[in-house]
């Protein structure tokens, strides 16, 4: 018997209340005495006289949303009118921006050009735009807002990168930066990009990339290692001890991503309060000296690592 049958609805209602949409949609599905109110539940959001939320005054709305993601401040839209005016406002995109992406903005090589504060949120979603003289690429994660950094593969550090012997620096029609590293031929592969950690968004755990794409004639890059550390709490020595093995070349390991490179995780770091320091992350094979040939690097990337949808 399902007990919760036996309650009146409108006290099914008031809990109902207390949820999301979605989990009031779940309860129905698994228990039936909830179908009733959630389908009441419904009706009372399409009608506008019962909506409470059309009753607030749009600053108290604006303060809500301010408080919750962009991604739920669209949710609010859809199931309540009330929301549909406050979600338009510039205050509370600026509350969803980081609170220094106007100094980050003006750092940009080409003028960033937007209406209002949620058309600059969702360019920086989609749009990443260079800064300081094309050294470096910004943009936000589209679900939390949180930053996220691209260094070029002239601001890495590679070792024997000024020999044109070892490497070239082409331009490449598919790159956001005006050079990309092309491996000739090397037995050491070395290669490290630094960001500062004041420079992420706090409290957020960060995973780094390497985006790279691979010459037709591409060889000994199977197996390397790779590491991401702190600078300042952990040695070289320490760190290539747990470095982990990575693959760019085989059936279905690299990531294709969005914009027609490909992606491996180098590894991952929690970046608290974001005070000073560095973190690096390094793609190391300097253990088995064969050949390698046929990388081409477009630039390590720091990105927020977000759950599944759904969690």
């Amino acid at each position: 018997m399902d007990p919760f049958t036996r309650l009146p609805n409108d006290f099914v209602y008031k809990i109902l209340f207390r949820t999301s949409l979605l989990d009031a949609s779940r309860y129905a599905v698994i228990k039936s005495g909830f179908k009733s109110s959630v389908e009441s539940d419904i009706k009372l959001q399409k009608s506008s006289s019962m909506d409470p939320f059309r009753r607030l005054s749009e600053d108290c709305v604006c303060e809500i949303l301010s408080r919750t993601s962009q991604l739920d401040a669209s949710r609010c839209a859809v199931i309540s009118k009330g929301f549909n005016s406050a979600v338009e406002s510039d205050i509370v995109w600026h509350k969803f921006l980081p609170s220094d992406y106007s100094e980050i903005v003006s750092r940009s090589v080409s003028p960033v050009v937007y209406r209002n504060n949620k058309e600059l949120y969702f360019t920086l979603c989609h749009s990443p735009i260079l800064l300081d003289a094309g050294k470096l690429s910004f943009s936000l994660e589209k679900r939390s807002g949180k930053k996220c950094y691209m260094i070029g593969a002239k601001e890495l550090s590679i070792a024997w990168g000024e020999t044109p012997m070892y490497w070239k620096w082409p331009s490449h029609t598919d790159s956001r930066f005006s050079e990309v590293a092309l491996l000739r031929f090397v037995c050491w592969l070395d290669i490290r990009g630094k960001i500062e950690t004041q420079m992420l968004s706090p409290n957020t755990l960060y995973g780094a990339y390497l985006v790279f794409k691979l010459t037709e004639r591409a060889y000994g890059l199977e197996s390397a290692k790779s590491i991401v550390r702190v600078v300042n709490d952990e040695a070289d020595c320490d760190a290539e001890e747990r470095a982990s093995y990575v693959q760019l070349q085989g059936e279905g390991v690299p990531v294709r991503r969005g914009d027609g490179w490909m992606e491996i995780e180098m590894g991952n770091i929690y970046n608290d309060e974001g005070g000073d320091g560095e973190v690096e992350a390094r793609l190391i094979e300097i253990w088995e000296l064969h050949g390698k040939s046929g990388l081409i690097v477009e630039g390590i990337e720091f990105r927020p690592k977000m759950p599944p949808v759904g969690f």
